[in-house]
């Protein structure tokens, strides 16, 4: 979304560079011919699809090599107690049934080793809260 007014404002700054308004304009067709044909040049000689090449992932990430996808839900959680195994500031790791799940807080600090309760799950966000009952 940055990139249309950046593109605008470069434009409008090309258009003030000139003296008068039909010199801005002819900066401005000129722009648009020198940025239109050094695209179509890039192309055609695959100058872009080399640099494309260079600039982006073309690797699978697939299991077999070890990369696993987080768990798309964490709703069995909610409403379960745990302890924080590090300090929640405001995010960090919980021991929730056994299990060690990344979690975070709605802004405050909870110690190591204290008692959390899981209040709310988003997709794989897990808040927590410091447990006041136990």
């Amino acid at each position: 979304m940055a990139g249309i007014p950046g593109l605008l404002l470069m434009l409008f700054g090309v258009y003030l560079a000139a003296d008068n308004f039909a010199e801005g304009v002819i900066y401005l067709l000129v722009t648009f011919l020198a940025t239109g044909l050094l695209i179509f040049i890039g192309l055609k000689t695959g100058h872009l699809k080399k640099l494309w090449r260079r600039i982006s992932l073309e690797e699978k990430q697939s299991s077999n090599e070890g990369y696993v996808a987080p768990k798309e839900e964490y709703v069995q959680y909610l409403g379960k107690t745990g302890t924080a195994l590090t300090l929640l500031r405001p995010a960090g790791s919980a021991l929730i049934d056994g299990e060690k799940v990344d979690v975070v807080t709605e802004g405050s600090y909870i110690s190591k080793g204290s008692k959390i309760k899981v209040i709310a799950v988003e997709g794989t966000r897990v808040i927590v809260a410091k447990d006041e009952e136990n």
